[in-house]
């Protein structure tokens, strides 16, 4: 009944909002540009791409990144009890390892992993700035692990003091402090946040609550140096997390005493300016990540982390038709195994990036890119894409692309492998991706809407291979994937402070060699949302809803849910919050067998100076 209530309030509020519009003034609305394609482009002639911005990110009260990313078309975001379980993203059915997230241009992918993923459950939203997405493959642009696409996160650079304080179910509380100056000169700020709350059950069928914590701080700086930029940030994470686990005799999901600990560190040093006619840039950049697990029958401990030399180079050509980008990187990552042994890896890598204006109407991209693993043989990529101005306001595009994935240290070394005979010799993974979009804008910008239609297939995709028979068990090319779909996407300035945005995918991921649907990737994702804002009041209404999928141990039920938020400016630096997250309360799960939180509902206060 309660799922029924959401889907008929999500119909409705798309049904009902012309009803809503009125004249609206002249105000144009700035056209959307996406800068993770180190080219920055318009976001109608790039199919795939989807950005949330800092309006966006500060209106929406939420906390972590992952809340938002699941509103995105083409993302599947699954975590194993919120908040604070293991939180993976696949983007467009590809595996949750293939996915590179990167934080100002800073690959954050776990080296120590086995596959190499990212854990977004600590991952907070205080000082993030943009967000942007890059479905499908971009190998071209990124190199290795970025078969499925790339989630870009920018930091933020602010100028005045901000402050965020809520409390509420759950006994959670939760702090955000940032201060910041910024002029032609230079920047320099800083920022704190901690999140901490007694949670629920991560078993669905336990009963004992796992509490988490999670602390965050960054730095930024910026310094003009005549003609040259100086840019320097860092930026630490602590999370721990109380996590059940699958104790004996039973071997099912249940209490446990297991706790995780995670802690990361990343930063980077880039210099940048006009050097022989080109912007160049030249960036010196470090992660390193620690997580533990301790508790339970088989305790553990990885730490890795990367390093990485990138010089970039750009310019326009030919009366400014033509926008080229060059650039060379040098990766190095380290990470260790279950026996304590650390393992290195590295890659050369050699890129160029193109954008020629054929005509006023007509945009052609072209990127290449060379990696030179030093295990593995040099692998090229590339990217192509044309798009289209059919009529003003209306835009048909399309893309090609490649991409690969090198074995990480953990596969290449066979960590927790058994076998009577030599381990297979892995080859890198590699995937092929096509996209049609068709972009349409109101003359004003206060319509959008896009439709993009895509293919990817992913071989020679590595897995986990066990034999009951004789306990064998090794890594080895296994899988062929395939994925096809539709994303669609739009929104609406409405009149008298109303906004209406709303995002549709449908994913149909296979093992190309059985047909078997591809686990935890529902057919159908949605999100529709309305935004208000008049004088002092502000509010929204999310609502987010995933049809059935295939899960480890059987089906994981479809879910809608709905999350509120509002406030009140007593005046300009001040404003009281309200954030309700499962509206109507329903008993749902992300991933089968974990709990989520029922109706939440968190006060707060936020300060801007």
């Amino acid at each position: 009944m309660k799922r029924t209530l959401l889907l008929v309030t999500a119909f409705g509020l798309t049904l009902s909002t012309p009803a809503l519009a009125q004249p609206v003034d002249d105000t144009e609305l700035d056209e959307i540009i996406v800068t993770a394609t180190r080219l920055d482009a318009p976001l109608d002639i790039t199919p795939g791409a989807h950005v949330i911005d800092a309006a966006r990110i500060e209106g929406s009260g939420a906390v972590f990144a992952s809340d938002l990313l699941a509103e995105i078309p083409g993302v599947s975001l699954y975590s194993q009890g919120a908040p604070g379980g293991v939180t993976s993203v696949r983007l467009r059915g590809a595996a949750q390892d293939k996915t590179l997230v990167l934080l100002d241009g800073v690959p954050l992918n776990d080296p120590s992993q086995p596959a190499g993923g990212y854990d977004f459950a600590g991952l907070e939203l205080a000082d993030i700035g943009r967000i942007e997405v890059l479905n499908g493959p971009q190998g071209s642009l990124w190199g290795s692990d970025a078969i499925g696409g790339v989630i870009a996160l920018t930091s933020r650079e602010l100028d005045g003091a901000r402050l965020n304080l809520e409390a509420g179910s759950m006994q959670t509380l939760n702090a955000a402090a940032a201060i910041g100056a910024s002029g032609e000169a230079g920047a320099f700020g800083a920022s704190l946040s901690a999140f901490r709350t007694d949670g629920v059950s991560r078993a669905a069928a336990g009963t004992e609550v796992d509490g988490f914590e999670g602390y965050s701080a960054g730095l930024n700086g910026r310094l003009q140096l005549g003609a040259a930029t100086l840019q320097a940030r860092l930026r630490y994470n602590r999370s721990q997390a109380e996590i059940d686990g699958y104790p004996a005799p039973a071997y099912v999901l249940a209490d446990t005493d297991e706790f995780s600990d995670t802690e990361s560190l990343s930063g980077l040093v880039r210099l940048g300016g006009s050097l022989f006619g080109l912007d160049q840039s030249l960036t010196l950049a470090r992660s390193d990540i620690d997580r533990s697990i301790t508790g339970g029958a088989f305790p553990s401990r990885y730490t890795g982390g990367r390093d990485l030399w990138r010089w970039q180079a750009g310019t326009a050509l030919f009366d400014q038709r033509l926008d080229l980008v060059v650039g060379a990187e040098r990766e190095h990552a380290r990470g260790d195994l279950s026996t304590g042994t650390e393992a290195q890896s590295g890659t050369t890598s050699a890129f160029s990036v193109g954008r020629l204006a054929v005509s006023d109407r007509v945009t052609a991209s072209l990127s290449a890119r060379i990696d030179s693993p030093d295990d593995y043989d040099a692998e090229t990529t590339l990217r192509a894409g044309l798009a289209f101005q059919l009529t003003p306001g209306l835009t048909l595009s399309a893309a090609w692309g490649q991409g690969f994935k090198t074995p990480t240290i953990s596969q290449t070394l066979c960590d927790f492998c058994f076998a009577l005979s030599p381990f297979p010799t892995l080859r890198p993974e590699r995937a092929e991706g096509f996209d049609l979009g068709l972009a349409w804008r109101s003359s004003d910008g206060r319509l959008g809407l896009r439709a993009t239609a895509f293919r990817l297939e992913v071989e020679d995709e590595i897995s986990f291979f066990f034999d009951g028979l004789t306990f064998e068990s090794y890594y080895v090319n296994l899988a062929r994937t395939r994925s096809t779909g539709l994303e669609l996407d739009g929104h609406w300035a409405l009149s008298h402070g109303l906004s209406l945005r709303a995002a549709y995918s449908w994913t149909d991921a296979e093992n190309a060699l059985t047909g078997a649907r591809l686990m935890r990737v529902p057919e159908h994702a949605g999100s529709v949302g309305l935004d208000w804002n008049h004088g002092s009041w502000r509010a929204g209404l999310t609502v987010r809803g995933e049809s059935d999928q295939l899960d480890v141990g059987g089906v994981r039920d479809g879910f809608v849910t709905a999350r509120v938020t509002g406030g009140y400016a007593l005046d300009d630096t001040t404003e009281l919050t309200i954030r309700v997250e499962n509206l109507a309360d329903t008993d749902y799960q992300e991933v089968l067998d974990y709990g989520e939180p029922g109706r939440a509902v968190y006060l707060g206060i936020r300060l801007r100076y």
